[in-house]
């Protein structure tokens, strides 16, 4: 206990010393760290209309419109091809029917009707629609189903597609009729994912009563019309015929023409029309809410909404495929969230999607809201395949190696803190140490093992000083301590206190990289063509083996130079970062008695997509 009270003693007189800026509640919003990323990203999109031209061609697409967002603004929106049969051309203000994108829209009015206090997503659906309170249970002991569940397509309703392409214009009389016979459960609610166009057309009527607005009244004056989306309509007959895309489907090696459905109770589900122009600002509004910041809000919904709709409910779908034999291990973990599919991919990251299909029509919008790039496809053919080609352009654009993440920031507690450490590391003093720690650090390691573990990192380091710190969130980062000969990595984390002292603290020296090292790293680079046979190897390392892991790294990434050295004790191994035609990896690598023991290459940060 009186070591206990030592220690929040010294944390107060730290307090006190490196006053407000150190319990600082400020949150600094991630920022892209590349200042020639826009120009390089943009670099890419003469690609991506070639890409779009060739596959609207083999695909035998009569028009397609296209758009890619970039930090809130459209940097090429697109038509490309027929509107109709009758040799009129898309262009950015065509109009097409997006099907089941339509979706995301009707979770954005759940969740505003939300935020203004109208209902609340754990609602029994039968609190706004009595007539589901007749549903028979699928099991005796199902719970009622909830807004979230249907939101989220787990409501235990079966899979309903086709069936739902054909219900679009379904009467109020009819729908009325539908939902008091009740319906068939596949599973109880709650108990899994299944996809439900119905689940939404019963979101629409929710929409319809709580706010005493017919749904697409309510979201064309709470959302479309704020956003600009002037062009956007539920009704085809509202629709200018100069702009309006006509839906066809094939028949043999011809096209036939699809009647246009009528709009219904069914609009909420998949009926909404809109053009390039206007979906580049939905996707626009998407992509603003990150990241958390202080900034003012500009959007029909809050940025804060806008995050949870995007997030995932339900148990994750995994999946993990590799495009080329070979070639890297590409991994997806899917979900949904409310009206959206988010997806954790190991090339992007974070995924927000939904793909529409209808007969006559196909289309696909994805976003990134951690890279801040969105591309949306439309096309006029039934079921094209739009997502391929959003996801086709995406990769163009992640192969410039501009698609990076945005970097967290550290807050002003954590970067004082880790000046402090590095200060401490230069001039030892276990009064400092104990001032910086949080009552655990010495609990779990002690103060003179650290000391010194410390020492020995030290030794024959010459002077150090701050060098750099990479945030992974306000409150967590490493710390690069420069020395004259290496420098020492510090992995540092603070505790939920006020002010925040350190409560995680582990160190890796690393010595300069010898010529040997720098030289074997160079020549594996160079030794691509022929799966380094000129390489001399330690017995540990099979050729086979090396030669898989330098195919696989070479079609993913092309050719590669070596770059800064990352970690190592500079004579027996070390990591390198590689600098390649399409972006960039590491390479880690290993010598015994000067023949390579080891060699590993890997996505940076270890990503998940592996050779």
């Amino acid at each position: 206990m009186k070591n206990r009270i030592l220690a929040w003693t010294a944390s107060a007189l730290l307090a006190m010393q490196l006053g407000n800026a150190l319990a600082s509640p400020q949150l600094p919003p991630a920022r892209f760290s590349d200042p020639e990323r826009l120009p390089r990203l943009l670099k890419a999109l003469p690609q991506i209309e070639q890409m779009m031209r060739d596959r609207m061609q083999d695909a035998g697409i009569p028009g397609l419109a296209f758009g890619i967002v970039i930090d809130g603004e459209p940097v090429l929106l697109k038509g490309l091809g027929l509107r109709d049969q009758a040799g009129h051309a898309v262009d950015a203000d065509t109009v097409f029917r997006i099907a089941s994108m339509t979706k995301s829209f009707t979770g954005l009015g759940i969740l505003k009707l939300r935020d203004a206090g109208r209902l609340r997503l754990d609602d029994p659906v039968s609190l706004h629609l009595p007539e589901l309170a007749r549903w028979q249970a699928p099991t005796r002991d199902s719970g009622p189903i909830t807004i979230r569940q249907l939101l989220a397509h787990l409501g235990g309703l079966p899979e309903d597609n086709p069936y739902g392409d054909r219900v679009l214009d379904i009467s109020p009389r009819d729908f009325s009729a539908w939902l008091a016979k009740g319906v068939p459960f596949s599973t109880a609610p709650g108990s899994r994912f299944e996809y439900s166009n119905l689940g939404f057309m019963i979101l629409g009527q929710v929409i319809t009563k709580t706010s005493g607005r017919p749904y697409q009244q309510y979201i064309r004056e709470e959302i479309l019309r704020p956003l600009g989306m002037k062009a956007s309509s539920w009704d085809p007959a509202e629709v200018p015929r100069e702009q309006l895309a006509l839906g066809y489907r094939k028949d043999g090696d011809k096209l036939a023409a699809e009647p246009m459905l009528a709009d219904g109770m069914g609009g909420a589900m998949g009926g909404l029309l809109t053009s390039a122009r206007d979906l580049s600002r939905y996707v626009a509004m998407m992509l603003s809410a990150f990241p958390p910041r202080d900034d003012a809000e500009t959007s029909p919904v809050l940025r804060h909404t806008l995050r949870e709709m995007q997030s995932g409910l339900g148990t994750p779908a995994i999946s993990a495929m590799r495009p080329l034999a070979g070639g890297p291990l590409n991994a997806r973990a899917r979900n949904y969230g409310f009206g959206l599919g988010a997806t954790d991919d190991c090339r992007w990251g974070t995924e927000l999607a939904h793909s529409g299909g209808l007969p006559g029509f196909g289309s696909h919008m994805v976003w990134l809201p951690e890279r801040g790039v969105g591309v949306f496809v439309m096309a006029n053919l039934t079921y094209a395949p739009a997502g391929g080609l959003a996801r086709q352009a995406l990769q163009l654009l992640l192969d410039t190696g501009a698609l990076q993440a945005r970097e967290a920031q550290p807050s002003p507690a954590l970067l004082r803190v880790a000046e402090e450490t590095a200060s401490l590391v230069d001039h030892w003093s276990d009064a400092r140490a104990e001032a910086l720690a949080a009552f655990n650090l010495f609990l779990d390691r002690p103060l003179g093992k650290r000391r010194s573990e410390i020492a020995a990192l030290r030794e024959g380091m010459g002077s150090c000083k701050f060098g750099s710190f990479k945030a992974q969130n306000a409150m967590r980062g490493k710390l690069r301590i420069a020395c004259e000969q290496g420098w020492i990595d510090a992995t540092m984390m603070l505790a939920p206190t006020d002010p925040p002292l350190i409560q995680h603290l582990d160190m890796q020296a690393t010595r300069s990289a010898s010529g040997e090292l720098i030289e074997l790293a160079r020549a594996l680079t160079r030794a691509h063509a022929n799966g380094g046979n000129d390489l001399r190897l330690a017995p540990a390392l099979r050729r086979a083996d090396l030669a898989i892991a330098m195919q696989a790294n070479h079609q993913v990434h092309g050719a590669c130079t070596v770059g800064e050295q990352i970690s190592g004790d500079g004579k027996t191994g070390a990591r390198f970062k590689l600098a390649c035609e399409r972006g960039g990896a590491e390479l880690s690598l290993g010598v015994e008695s000067g023949r390579l023991s080891r060699a590993r290459f890997s996505e940076p940060d270890g990503g998940s997509c592996m050779p």
